[in-house]
């Protein structure tokens, strides 16, 4: 009841604000009533002419609705110009056949899909058929109330009225439930993207509010089309205005395409652990804006996403191996025979480590350093876990202290050796108490 009477409102100030639009006949009306509605068109030539110079004139009612109104008339047998018992009574049949068909469609049809969706295994058909019930219904009462007006033979500004409120009221309907539905299909994405941990699910909301806005643009003009405005000259005068605001907002929009890039690239998603640029840290929030992380020392780094389009981004989340590499030094007292048999030792010891992957293993004795002998080592754990590594990397350390004590060797560090001339030496001893 609340829409009819919405509907029935909107049709009154469209009555009101559309005086002057010129008169049409009805398709199919008899012959009598088309010589009478073209008089009242040469009675009133120049107030039409005026009137309709720079608004259209020629609106007319969907020709679906003209047929299925004629149809009606001619079941009937009406053919008198004037409104009679018969138009009246065929205008009523006309809402009352609205309000009960569109109680069948809402109650019976749509209660059927409703439980046929709800045994099907994707959830976008549970999301689909309530979001176009309410549409179809308002369309159904649509057609009813304007074929109940066009069965009445009305004046002309009347009924050129009611032409151009139909033209306004099916396409605000058609609009309405692709409106419904295109949201419908994007909160299924949505869902979709969110239950498979996917990067883009963080963009989801403002990418359903853009591409909504850009639907909502578009149908708005191409009802204006409908109505014969000059769209192009509209688009024209935004142009200007459009090219004006991105002048001023030159930042922000960058960081809108930013954010697209990193949308479209997915670089990385919330929870996992990035460098970007001289920032590490653990992705937040991914706004329209700028990305922000939590840093290693707990602090919050806000970073515009024009900044972190054009970064080179390190993801440290997403390993799918770990490698180890490293220098073992001992001292010059070992001998060659002590080296070789360690360095195939340490070789052994990686190799035998279950969290190693025993291809990656590579153990050479490689340089002669100023202050040791150095062993290169380095593998690669198979878990890309951090944790894991880090303990084999512990257990494989400790393995090889114990082989080097338990050799007799020992670890270099850092010395120099000064040999001092005789001389010298002698006049330090002399110097000593």
């Amino acid at each position: 009841m609340k829409r009819l009477l919405f509907l029935s409102a909107s049709i009154a100030a469209l009555l009101l604000f559309r005086p002057g639009l010129s008169a049409q006949a009805p398709a199919g009306a008899p012959a009598q009533a088309a010589e009478n509605a073209d008089v009242a068109l040469n009675t009133n030539a120049v107030g039409a002419i005026a009137a309709t110079a720079s608004k259209p004139t020629d609106i007319r009612s969907p020709d679906l609705l003209e047929q299925l109104v004629d149809e009606v008339l001619a079941l009937f047998d009406v053919q008198n110009s004037g409104n009679t018992a018969t138009h009246y009574v065929i205008s009523a049949l006309f809402l009352v056949g609205a309000i009960l068909l569109r109680r069948v469609v809402t109650n019976i049809i749509f209660a059927q899909l409703k439980r046929l969706a709800a045994k099907t295994t994707t959830t976008l058909d549970d999301k689909l058929f309530p979001a176009l019930e309410t549409p179809v219904a308002t369309f159904i009462m649509v057609v009813g109330i304007f074929a109940a007006l066009k069965v009445l033979k009305l004046n002309a500004a009347t009924d050129s009225a009611i032409g151009y409120g139909s033209t306004v009221a099916f396409s605000l309907v058609v609009f309405w439930g692709l409106f419904r539905a295109f949201g419908a299909v994007l909160d299924h994405a949505q869902e979709l993207a969110t239950a498979r941990q996917m990067g883009i699910a963080a963009f989801m909301p403002w990418i359903k509010k853009a591409l909504i806005s850009i639907f909502v643009i578009f149908g708005v003009l191409l009802v204006l089309q409908s109505l014969h405005y000059d769209v192009k000259a509209m688009l024209a005068g935004l142009g200007i205005g459009g090219l004006a605001f991105a002048l001023a907002a030159q930042d922000t929009i960058a960081n809108l395409f930013g954010s697209i890039v990193v949308a479209i690239d997915q670089p990385f998603k919330i929870g996992e652990t990035v460098k970007i640029g001289a920032n590490t840290g653990t992705v937040e929030d991914i706004g329209l804006r700028s990305t922000k992380i939590r840093l290693v020392d707990k602090s919050l780094a806000i970073i515009p996403n024009k900044t972190v389009s054009s970064e080179a981004i390190v993801n440290l989340s997403r390993f799918t191996q770990r490698r180890v590499e490293q220098v073992l030094t001992l001292t010059y007292d070992t001998t060659p025979d002590q080296m070789a048999a360690i360095v195939e030792e340490i070789r052994t010891i990686i190799g035998a480590e279950d969290e190693v992957d025993p291809a990656s293993v590579q153990v050479f004795f490689r340089d002669l350093s100023a202050s040791s002998l150095d062993i290169w080592l380095a593998y690669v754990t198979k878990d890309p876990d951090l944790k894991k590594n880090l303990a084999a990397k512990q257990r494989i350390n400790l393995a090889m202290m114990r082989a080097v004590a338990a050799r007799g060797l020992g670890f270099a560090f850092p010395a120099q050796a000064i040999h001092l001339d005789g001389r010298v030496a002698k006049a330090l001893a002399e110097r000593k108490p």
